[in-house]
């Protein structure tokens, strides 16, 4: 028998399971309860966030058997002549439940003409159907089809909630991560459980090698082609003390190592930012390290006198700015290259 993958079997059955949506799944138990569930839904949000899962559970919720609920990829199902079909088949009664459910999926691919049609459904639906649609980029649905459904935004699931979830999961597959694989992971995810899940699928498969069922970060940068914090910490100290030549030199280290830049980039934001949030509020030192760990602190505790606020400020400025306009760079170091000049020329003036 095929093993079932984690982002698989880990999908949340019902709404305690849902992970990091609480603004949203409080509402629906609260409408399913007092049966009040909307003819017409539009979930929005990053991949991975729960959208199709929620939108599976409240079509249970709703009375929808497995057999009256419809899935629609509108990335593949995206013309006029499927969305009429639809409208047809939306007016046969349930085989077996209360309600026939319609989930459509990557709903702003829809051409103009199916929204259109699509349009004059959500107007005048029959009794027994409901509407789920679901997208990543809610600003190409048109006005029109939004203001008939209630709107829901989901969000990223923090870094902290996530590498606690894969600390968790990792357990009930009878192995044991450490805190920092585990942010590791949490970060490389972006935000999505989905991506979590596959990422620690991977380490796990690894892990499954070792006799003890455990995976230490220095395993998991390995495999994940994470930089080592030393790395990270050696390039912060380059940038605030204005060496331009060992901050190249760290990154093409880092390169030379096979180290993802992209992560590179990510983990120097990361810790840039909670230096500053140290330098400027020694108060939140407790919640930094959570998320950051004991390490961090340390580092930051053994070098502050370098680690000024105005400096870090400026440096995490430039670096913000450099993150965002990477996609338009051929070289992926080149963006890297580009913030540290801006960087050390800031400091020189």
């Amino acid at each position: 028998m095929d093993k079932i993958a984690l982002y698989r079997k880990y999908r949340p059955r019902n709404f305690e399971e849902v992970i990091g949506q609480e603004h949203i799944v409080s509402i629906l138990k609260n409408a399913a309860k007092l049966g009040r569930i909307s003819h017409a839904y539009l979930f929005s949000g990053p991949r991975g966030t729960g959208k199709t899962s929620v939108a599976r559970i409240l079509a249970r919720e709703a009375g929808c058997s497995d057999i009256d609920l419809v899935e629609i990829d509108a990335a593949s199902s995206r013309g006029i002549d499927e969305v009429r079909a639809l409208r047809e088949a939306v007016r046969l009664a349930p085989m077996q439940g209360e309600k026939k459910v319609y989930i459509i999926d990557e709903v702003h691919m829809l051409t103009k003409e199916a929204f259109n049609a699509l349009l004059k459904t959500l107007e005048e639906p029959p009794q027994h159907t409901i509407f789920i649609l679901a997208t990543t980029e809610p600003e190409k649905v048109p006005e029109t089809i939004i203001s008939r459904c209630q709107h829901f935004s989901f969000k990223k699931i923090p870094e902290s909630l996530l590498s606690r979830t894969m600390e968790e999961f990792a357990q009930r597959e009878g192995f044991a991560i450490d805190k920092e694989t585990a942010f590791a992971i949490a970060l490389l995810a972006e935000g999505s459980l989905r991506d979590a899940l596959t990422i620690l699928e991977k380490v796990l498969t690894y892990g499954d090698s070792n006799k003890d069922k455990s995976i230490n970060i220095g395993e998991a940068r390995k495999i994940l082609a994470v930089p080592s914090k030393s790395l990270i910490e050696e390039m912060v100290l380059a940038l605030v003390q204005g060496k331009a030549g060992a901050a190249l030199e760290i990154l093409e280290k880092a390169k030379s190592q096979g180290e993802d830049l992209k992560i590179f980039f990510r983990l120097l934001l990361r810790s840039v930012r909670n230096y500053l949030i140290l330098a400027l509020a020694p108060e939140m030192r407790e919640r930094v390290a959570e998320t950051a760990g004991k390490e961090e602190i340390d580092f930051f505790e053994k070098n502050k006198s370098f680690l000024e606020p105005s400096k870090l400020s400026r440096i995490l400025r430039i670096l913000t700015h450099n993150y965002v306009s990477k996609e338009f760079f051929y070289l992926p170091e080149t963006s890297l290259e580009i913030a540290i000049i801006d960087i050390i020329k800031d400091n020189d003036e």
